[in-house]
């Protein structure tokens, strides 16, 4: 019997080195016990089994999942991933293919967990502001499912690169003080201050982006969890805004400028879904940078026989939280110009010609960065894919990031607007993206340009119309 002792519970290099050994040395998975021993330097290098020989090669692809399932709160987890390396290096190479094999279904299940458990605690980790001596820390508890702290250090750095935090887990903590990274032991909540500057802001924040006309609490409640909500300042006003939606929503007044005639009333049809073979292959994307920083891929979504597809630059920051293409302020205004025309949005695929958000981290706040020229190119790949296989009869081009992703040019939009452009499989429109008016500070030039972007949609409503008889 074998003893492996790990360094500590996401020793994956520990783990890997000896996974190598032990296969080159022939011990079969169920020779071998695993176990961890946390040390005082969580980066010490662990030794090897003992002298090895040999080639030693498994599919790359079994090398990601572990790195992924390695952050499982799941003691057998070792185990289980060295019986996957030992039956890919004895010859069963394709064996991640197999979805019906069990060994392979339990792991894929809990990289999945593990995944997901990244993503609550990107989006629902919240730093606290903490002044002392003068200095401006941050600090942030979280208690995660799983062994992500780790991982998940080096987006944080990159979110708040400006920024001295710490955030703490019940089995580890992660500080960054401007130049570098350094791990450290758990602790509790009791260690955090209580004391928030930022409380008001979050709260404004979330009251200012929720929209009581399109509450549906199942879904709030899947998005943010009530496991989350105490670590949160701006839960605290959930229960409130769930109460006076009603109400708030009969009272709503919007200006005329934004709005357009009701649609017949009809049940809601749920949100489309994106393609899914396509998307999962998009989710796995590493062709730029850019994944590095997001939260996740936002492909598109809709009707995979469309006849109109609207195409934007870029998901934006609620966007690239929620994995959906135009939930945010352009999409919200989107809507409406949709319906001023009769168009349903569940009718229209909508989707971005870049699959990633860029953006420029200021303290907490994400700026939106325009992707350049290469990123734009590297990203076509999908978007190309995405329009060969719903062959929509009109493209809508929304800014000039659209425009060349789909024509491979540069546009200049006032020039070329509302102009039918003739493409291989049907035919483009250039119209403004709706962020554009978003931007405009007087109300008039907003309620011109408005009304002069439904015209835009109008029009390619007739372009498909008319392409389809």
């Amino acid at each position: 019997m074998h003893n492996v002792v790990l360094g500590h519970v996401v020793d994956f290099e520990g783990w890997r080195r000896a996974a190598r050994s032990l296969a080159l040395l022939g011990v079969a998975p169920e020779q071998v016990v695993w176990s961890v021993e946390e040390a005082a330097d969580l980066f010490a290098e662990p030794g090897e089994i003992g002298p090895v020989a040999g080639g030693f090669s498994v599919p790359r692809g079994v090398v990601t999942l572990a790195e992924t399932v390695i952050q499982a709160r799941d003691t057998a987890r070792f185990g289980l991933l060295y019986a996957l390396v030992w039956r890919t290096h004895r010859g069963e190479t394709r064996l991640l293919e197999d979805q019906a094999d069990p060994l392979v279904q339990r792991l894929v299940r809990l990289g999945q967990a593990v995944r997901r458990d990244t993503h609550k605690m990107r989006a629902f980790l919240r730093f606290r502001e903490v002044r002392t001596e003068g200095l401006v820390l941050h600090a942030a508890w979280f208690e995660p499912d799983h062994y992500i702290v780790e991982a998940n250090a080096g987006f944080f750095v990159r979110r708040f690169a400006a920024m001295r935090w710490s955030i703490v887990s019940p089995y580890r903590s992660v500080h960054w003080d401007g130049q570098s990274v350094r791990l450290g032991p758990g602790g509790s909540k009791a260690d955090l201050p209580e004391d928030d500057a930022m409380e008001a802001y979050w709260r404004a924040y979330f009251a200012s982006i929720f929209n009581p006309a399109r509450l549906k609490v199942s879904a709030m409640l899947s998005e943010m969890p009530k496991k989350y909500w105490h670590n949160l300042p701006e839960a605290a006003a959930i229960p409130e805004m769930i109460g006076a939606a009603r109400s708030r929503t009969e009272a709503m007044v919007v200006a005329p400028v934004f709005s357009p005639p009701r649609p017949p009333r009809r049940a809601p049809a749920p949100a489309p879904a994106p393609p899914a073979g396509l998307a999962a292959e998009a989710g796995a994307c590493r062709l730029c940078h850019l994944w590095q920083d997001a939260t996740q891929t936002v492909f598109g979504e809709g009707p995979a026989d469309a006849r109109m597809m609207l195409v934007g630059e870029q998901p934006g920051d609620q966007e690239d939280l929620a994995g959906r293409p135009f939930i945010g302020p352009a999409g919200q205004l989107l809507d409406r110009a949709l319906a001023a025309c009769g168009i349903l949005r569940s009718t229209v695929y909508v989707t971005n010609a870049v699959k990633h958000f860029k953006f420029e981290p200021r303290g907490r706040r994400r700026i939106h960065a325009t992707p350049d020229r290469a990123e734009i190119e590297t990203c076509r790949v999908w978007l190309d894919r995405e329009r060969a296989l719903v062959k929509p009869a009109v493209t809508i081009l929304l800014g000039a990031s659209a425009a060349r992703a789909v024509l491979g040019r540069s546009v200049t939009i006032s020039r070329e607007r509302g102009r039918a452009q003739p493409l291989a499989d049907g035919v483009a429109l250039i119209t403004v993206h709706p962020s554009y008016l978003l931007r405009l500070p007087d109300e008039t030039a907003r309620a011109r340009e408005y009304a002069a972007f439904v015209d835009d949609l109008r029009a390619a409503r007739r372009l498909a119309e008319q392409e389809s008889s």
